[in-house]
């Protein structure tokens, strides 16, 4: 039996939470995770499948994790998740070097998977239908001791006619309240203080179950965990940010004032045949309450350019709303025209240069603008969770409210106070470009 597992999680935060849920089925089966890929027996690759650049980034890392068969201790690669469960029929043809595939619905096999793969058995495993331990699964966290995510639903109904998550994930499920309370009780347990809430849609949890979001309901008993001190919120549709809800996160200290609302276009039209159920008015109108309501609420959004049908006057009605809103964290991506979707036929494709030409633009706008909110970051006093310390430099850096993991800015810092990760200190701000501030303890 080979003991030692290398594993590495490509995509979105709920594709982390599956690879977390894995290690931790494969430690009890009695496996041994190494962080050292050159002295794995087994090497587990978590694929992202969504769109074109993520597929290109998992079939690189195949390739490159499958050369270390022939050069080092390598004997079995396993591949998971969204690329698996998408190419089910042909991912074993196209790469021979894999052992097994598996896809987003049977990772809770992947004890007895790789036991099998271990005999010899070269098998795909991707069926379709629901995790038969959806509820109560394991979890091995592998993200910082402070910080961890808690996916609270899996896949989406919205039927968004770019998308292939339905297709890949299946329509909402949303988890039992009680055993997501129970896993961010392990969680604050063991230490963490940020808690990610986290789905393909958190503003729809619960509406599979009773009809009704239950969101709010979910939120009142986190907040009430003791060890928690933020909680953040991923992924809210903008016409399911109800005044209720705006009204409940300004009136928590717990629950970050932090508002990750993907619009992917602001043109009618665009927004329409995107099968998106909302408009300019209602996304204008929720932005304008939470700032009504929340004036230092940070605001961060995605957008897509070159959807099919795209004019130049609808992409600078996105570019203009882009400048005049002002969002303070903003994420950019060409159309990508996916097998199965509805918009993978529609007339009208936007050739890929004008996609990606579009987006560079949107993205030049944003960096100017946050560079400009940069500096005004200045004598700004900000709560920072602390992540380390930059021994060469002297310095340490952490995250504030606005900056979510991975995705966000960084606050690097002087401190005479030497404190430690996942301490939460106050920082002056003395400068600031683009997305990353700079201060000192106070």
């Amino acid at each position: 039996m080979y003991k030692n597992i290398f594993a590495v999680s490509l995509g979105c935060s709920k594709n982390h939470c599956d690879l977390e849920n894995m290690l931790a089925i494969l430690t009890q089966a009695g496996y041994n995770i190494t962080l050292d890929e050159n002295e794995a027996e087994i090497a587990i690759i978590n694929t992202c499948g969504f769109i074109e650049d993520a597929k290109k980034e998992a079939i690189e890392n195949i390739i490159k994790t499958g050369e270390l068969k022939s050069k080092g201790k390598l004997k079995l690669l396993i591949v998971t998740g969204c690329l698996a469960q998408r190419y089910k029929d042909e991912i074993t043809e196209l790469f021979p070097e894999v052992d097994a595939a598996v896809g987003v619905f049977d990772f809770d096999k992947i004890a007895n998977i790789i036991k099998n793969a271990e005999k010899g058995e070269k098998k795909v495993y991707a069926k379709s239908g629901e995790l038969d331990s959806f509820n109560d699964m394991p979890r091995l966290q592998v993200t910082p001791f402070y910080t961890a995510y808690l996916k609270i639903a899996e896949g989406c109904s919205n039927r968004c006619t770019y998308c292939a998550i339905p297709m890949i994930r299946g329509p909402l499920r949303s988890r039992d309240k009680g055993s997501l309370l129970k896993e961010a009780e392990t969680l604050a347990q063991n230490g963490v203080k940020e808690l990610i809430v986290t789905a393909q849609d958190t503003t729809r949890y619960g509406t599979d179950l009773s009809g009704k979001p239950m969101l709010i309901s979910l939120l009142e008993d986190l907040v009430k965990i003791d060890g928690i001190e933020w909680i953040r919120l991923h992924y809210m549709y903008p016409e399911m940010v109800s005044d209720e809800l705006i009204d409940f996160i300004a009136s928590s200290e717990k629950i970050l004032d932090y508002f990750d609302i993907p619009i992917q276009h602001i043109n009618n039209r665009i927004l329409k045949l995107m099968n998106r159920k909302s408009d300019r008015a209602t996304i204008e109108g929720r932005i304008n309450r939470i700032r009504d309501k929340i004036p230092d609420a940070a605001l961060r959004t995605t957008v897509m350019t070159g959807f099919p049908t795209e004019t130049e006057e609808e992409f600078d009605e996105l570019l203009r709303f882009v400048k005049e809103t002002g969002f303070d964290r903003l994420g950019a991506f060409a159309f990508s025209s996916e097998e199965g979707t509805g918009a993978y036929r529609m007339r009208g494709q936007v050739p890929k240069k004008i996609r990606n030409s579009r987006r560079d633009e949107i993205l030049k706008a944003q960096n100017i603008l946050i560079n400009k909110k940069a500096k005004k970051e200045k004598g700004k006093i900000y709560d920072v969770l602390v992540e380390g310390y930059h021994n060469g430099y002297d310095v340490y850096f952490g995250r504030t409210y606005k900056d979510s993991v991975e995705v966000d800015g960084t606050v690097i810092f002087e401190s005479p106070k030497k404190p430690e990760p996942g301490d939460i200190v106050r920082v002056r701000i003395t400068d600031g470009e683009g997305y990353d501030l700079t201060g000192r303890e106070i």
